[in-house]
């Protein structure tokens, strides 16, 4: 298209002022979209960028342009992410961009060129960088942070807040963050910590998403548009009524099915209800296929569904790939696997994952060998895979985009319970469909099931609510590093400018004026109940003081009646005659049980005169209750039988004994004689108000202004523990570490790092505390080197399942150790309980055996098949990546102990005694 004169020198004129952005677009296959140009516009300005933009948009275009500055300014560039996956995906791409000497990458078990002017590594090891001082940060001129959003993250989160707080002022920051609805929020946190950033902000999907719903084998769509658009977000969508009234007459006809037993003569067939039944997977894969909708990724949220998914598609016959495709995909597959060792590969299930992928249909999951799940993640990008069934992690992962999404349930298992998905999720998750530059459009499919309402899925496509919440809170680990770095009184206010410090303060405003706003309207109550006789407000508090106290004196005399009443039941015998003094079961009954149970508690079993059996309680007895006589029992009472019951009610009505009449419940109780209440009524007649005539008038308006006063007073506790509250945690967690010795408070409030803290300091991870008093106290170290591997494991393994047999561990000196590490955390956990701070997880010792046999050389198939036995069931990705947990924390361990001494050199040789075959493949 032909453009004017003006747009042309305007355009001209963007050359001229920004030449690197012209630079960078000449060597791009596309045109730049507007929020990619603003976002790059800024940074060449010098301005820190804040990017939010749907998955697909291209974000990651804006981080690539702060590496072309870099290189061109002479300075380093640092591109973060939050998986090792993602960085390896993005180090391939700017190595093909920028050739292998210019880029390096740095991820926990892998260095290539870390002094390369470009660095792509994991968030955590530019936080590790800057506690350490490093001089890979000399000549640091941008740091990119993809994914910006991982800082909610539960676990992981405060990495990226504490790399954005302490980075170099001089620093240019780049956030690369998915759609949130609180982007303004963070961008204005970021400008309070990193100075002038701008903020861009695209929520347009390049590639257009079409809502469909599949009943059986029909493909409909959710949506139907109100005036014609060829956006279907570009005109008013409300869900397809005619969607809705066919599936809840689905619904209905399935709620009236019949049952059946199943075919004649079969023996032990369970029944099974008849009627709707969704699509097999195989059928929504070949609908799709034939409407040209592949590739697909259909969301199943389970490992074990995912697998069975695959196996379900391979059975059946089902074929994605041509013979050139095949070919293509063995030669790639035996690029990432060509390292495991072959006699593994059985146990690995290695034929039958590569059948699935000869076919184009493979699974993807947190469960899967990372070899396996790389060559996935190429085969898809691909295009020689077609379909992935996969768990939600992969929405958090790596740059899969698809054509189609297919969400077979909206209900997943989050660790506690089976939750509905929220819009967020869904957003996300439907997220990947359409690419870029191929797809004209993507489509998301939510498979129909009896119970699914098009219109609640019409709710999750439409929402788009996604705040971005922090879950910043110091740690052991960051504590000491902030204090060795800043001081106590510097690293406050560093812990006083996070995100979660800024959100935690902007809930506080509105406190702040609803408690401005009552204590206004306090001040206006306080002037419509003043007295001219006297202070009312004086007048009003006793008024309360003696309710008060009458309330609770008519407590206590419940209380102490109902106390004598079970007194007087626990007095009862079989056959002793009683009244029952009020309700339905008034009158004679007799006791056939006292009904005294080992708590004490007493609920006699009785039969009335009326007929009735059933056991009473102290609450029938407003009064103790005594024995009016007694009827001589059979030796075996059947109450339970009408007969038994009417002969037991014609004794009683034979003994003659009659029912008093009901006494009147004294109304003055303990109030009549209590010396308290006696004073506060004195005290309120002498006072002036109490002559008032307008003292019931006044009285209301006391206690409006009471009761306001007393919410307003519930707000100023939320604000006050609300504000400074990291600082506060803080606070604590220096108090712990004071009394254990790792700092050691001066005499100017400071704290001084001893000799034990500067080794917690080196040690990363969810139990880094537990870690450094073990080291502290000598508990591992007569150990060998697999009998380490074994312990250690208990500080890094978590078990899929909470309510697993006790796990067998090696006997002898692994288990003596295991024992004394238990012992120092529930030391710890103790303490950490009386300084009120986030407890440590208890050692989990499920993963001891496997890692142990392991370490002593046993294979991969011994290994597997002895932890299953042993009750915790492991799939081979798992073992890996439990493995190379131990191993990073083996490293750490070296590393700060000294890899010389003694108790280091076993740490080593543990690490390289578990760093082999499957465990070691794949790593540089």
């Amino acid at each position: 298209m032909a453009s004017s004169p003006a747009e042309a020198y305007a355009a001209a004129k963007s050359r001229v002022a920004r030449p690197r952005l012209t630079e960078f677009v000449a060597g791009l296959s596309f045109e730049l979209d507007g929020f990619q140009r603003a976002a790059c516009d800024a940074l060449e300005d010098g301005h820190g960028v804040l990017v939010c933009a749907p998955t697909g948009a291209g974000k990651t275009v804006v981080g690539e342009f702060a590496v072309h500055l870099a290189l061109a300014q002479g300075l380093k560039c640092f591109y973060t992410t939050p998986i090792k996956a993602l960085s390896n995906q993005k180090y391939a791409d700017l190595v093909a961009r920028h050739g292998e000497s210019a880029v390096g990458l740095l991820t926990g078990d892998t260095s290539v060129n870390g002094d390369a002017q470009v660095v792509v590594m994991t968030t955590e090891v530019l936080r590790n960088m800057i506690y350490a001082g490093s001089r890979h940060l000399d000549q640091l001129g941008y740091v990119v942070m993809d994914e910006v959003h991982y800082l909610a993250d539960r676990f992981r989160g405060a990495v990226w807040e504490e790399v954005i707080l302490q980075l170099p002022e001089h620093v240019a920051l780049v956030s690369l963050s998915a759609t949130v609805s609180n982007a303004e929020e963070f961008g204005d946190w970021l400008v309070t910590v990193r100075g002038d950033t701008t903020v861009v902000v695209d929520e347009h999907r390049p590639v257009p998403l079409w809502q469909h719903m599949m009943v059986g084998n029909r493909l409909l769509d959710l949506f139907v548009q109100s005036g014609a658009a060829d956006d279907p977000t570009a005109a008013e969508l409300r869900v397809d009524p005619d969607l809705v009234r066919q599936t809840r007459e689905l619904d209905r006809q399935s709620s009236t099915a019949v049952w059946d037993r199943g075919r004649r003569g079969r023996q032990g067939s369970a029944p099974r209800r008849v009627g709707f039944r969704p699509p097999s997977r195989v059928t929504v894969i070949d609908r799709l296929d034939r409407d040209g909708l592949l590739p697909a990724i259909t969301f199943v949220f389970s490992r074990n569904g995912c697998d069975a998914a695959v196996g379900q598609c391979v059975r059946s016959g089902l074929r994605l790939t041509t013979d050139d495709e095949v070919a293509e995909i063995r030669r790639i597959v035996e690029k990432h696997t060509g390292d495991l060792p072959q006699g593994d590969l059985g146990v690995l299930g290695y034929w039958e994952w590569r059948e699935g992928l000869e076919r184009g249909i493979a699974a993807h999951h947190a469960g899967l060998l990372p070899a396996f799940k790389e060559t996935v993640e190429e085969l898809f990008v691909r295009g020689l895979v077609r379909c992935v069934f996969a768990t939600e992690t992969l929405a958090l992962g790596i740059n899969m985009p698809a054509r189609t999404v297919v969400l077979e349930r909206l209900v997943k298992y989050n660790g506690e319970a089976h939750v509905e998905l929220t819009p967020g999720e869904y957003t996300q998750l439907t997220g990947r469909a359409g690419r870029r530059g191929i797809d004209v459009e993507g489509h998301a499919v939510v498979v129909w099931q009896p119970g699914v309402d098009p219109e609640r899925v019409g709710g999750l496509a439409s929402t788009r609510t996604y705040p971005l919440r922090s879950s910043f809170r110091p740690g052991y680990n960051m504590a000491v590093n902030l204090l060795a770095r800043l001081g106590a009184k510097r690293s406050r206010e560093l812990l006083e400018m996070s995100f979660g410090q800024f959100q935690a303060d902007r809930s506080v405003v509105g406190m702040a004026r609803r408690i401005e706003r009552n204590e206004e309207t306090l001040a206006g109550y306080a002037s419509s109940m003043e007295c001219h006789l006297g202070d009312f407000a004086e007048y009003a508090a006793l008024r309360r003081k003696v309710s008060d106290r009458e309330k609770a004196l008519s407590r206590q005399g419940v209380a102490d009646r109902r106390t004598a009443a079970a007194e007087s039941l626990r007095a009862l015998r079989p056959g002793d005659v009683i009244a029952v003094p009020g309700g339905k079961r008034s009158g004679l009954a007799v006791v056939i049980d006292p009904g005294v149970d080992d708590d004490g508690d007493v609920r006699p079993l009785v039969v009335s005169e009326d007929r009735w059996s059933g056991r009473l309680s102290a609450a029938d007895f407003p009064t103790p209750v005594e024995a009016l006589g007694r009827v001589k029992l059979p030796r075996h009472v059947d109450h339970r039988s009408p007969r038994g019951r009417r002969d037991l009610a014609s004794s009683l009505r034979n003994t003659g004994i009659q029912a008093p009449p009901p006494q009147r419940r004294r109304g003055r109780g303990n109030a009549h004689d209590d010396p308290e209440l006696a004073t506060l009524r004195r005290a309120l007649r002498a006072h002036p108000c109490h002559g008032c005539a307008d003292r019931e008038a006044h009285a209301r308006w006391g206690e409006r202004y009471h009761r306001l006063d007393r919410d307003t007073e519930q707000l100023r506790q939320k604000v006050r523990a609300t504000t400074h509250s990291l600082a506060r945690q803080f606070d604590r967690i220096r108090a712990l570490l004071d009394e254990r010795g790792y700092v050691r408070a001066g005499a100017d409030g400071e704290n001084a790092v001893t000799e034990h803290g500067e080794r917690l300091a080196r040690l990363w991870g969810e139990s880094d505390l537990l870690a450094a008093e073990c080291l502290r106290h000598g508990v591992w170290e007569r150990l060998t080197a697999p009998e380490l591997a074994a312990v250690v494991s208990a500080l890094v393994y978590e078990s899929r399942r909470d309510n697993g047999p006790v796990p067998r561990v090696p006997a002898g000196a692994v288990s003596e150790a295991l024992a004394d590490t238990v012992r120092l955390w529930a030391d710890l956990e103790s303490d950490e309980r009386r300084h009120r701070i986030d407890r440590t997880r208890e050692p989990d010792l499920g993963f001891a055996w496997p890692v142990h046999r392991w370490a002593r050389g046993e294979s991969l198939a011994q290994v597997l098949a002895a932890a299953e036995q042993n009750g915790h069931e492991l799939s081979a990705g798992d073992f890996v990546r439990w493995c190379r947990q131990v191993l990073d924390l083996l490293d750490q361990i070296a590393g700060v102990v000294g890899r010389s001494t003694s108790f280091g050199r076993v740490a080593v040789e543990a690490a390289a005694a578990v760093r082999r075959g499957v465990v070691a493949a794949g790593v540089a």
